[in-house]
């Protein structure tokens, strides 16, 4: 087996669509890494960091919650948002950090608070690794 094949999509542009040799994808409930020949399978993405390696580069990426499907050593990820690392901005999300932390509301105005500060500390997280 030569490889996997590793596509992001989102609803605005295909992010990335190039062979690998190894992914690793944050699902919501711990993490999923790919090597070719991987069994069929099915996931929700969480908040997180996906990882595509391909002979000494590894490229990084937040991805946004989503789905993913391994088949045939192809990684489709369909999330809402995927950014590469180097475009986060650790100053941008702490304040939207901080603005989340400290809104209040209704109790759908509180799970999407909820979302968005999971979101930032996911960013965060990666952002330290890095």
């Amino acid at each position: 087996m030569s490889g996997i094949q590793v596509v992001i999509v989102t609803p605005e542009a295909t992010v990335l669509d190039r062979k690998a040799e190894f992914a690793a994808l944050p699902l919501i409930d711990g993490e999923i890494g790919v090597l070719p020949g991987h069994a069929p399978t099915i996931g929700r993405l969480g908040f997180g960091e996906m990882r595509v390696r391909d002979g000494g580069t590894t490229l990084h990426y937040y991805v946004d919650g989503g789905f993913t499907q391994i088949v045939d050593n192809i990684v489709s990820v369909l999330t809402g948002r995927a950014i590469p690392v180097s475009e986060l901005n650790a100053d941008e999300i702490r304040q939207r950090l901080s603005e989340a932390e400290h809104s209040s509301g209704s109790a759908s105005e509180m799970a999407l608070r909820q979302q968005a500060v999971a979101r930032a500390q996911a960013q965060l997280r990666i952002l330290a690794k890095s």
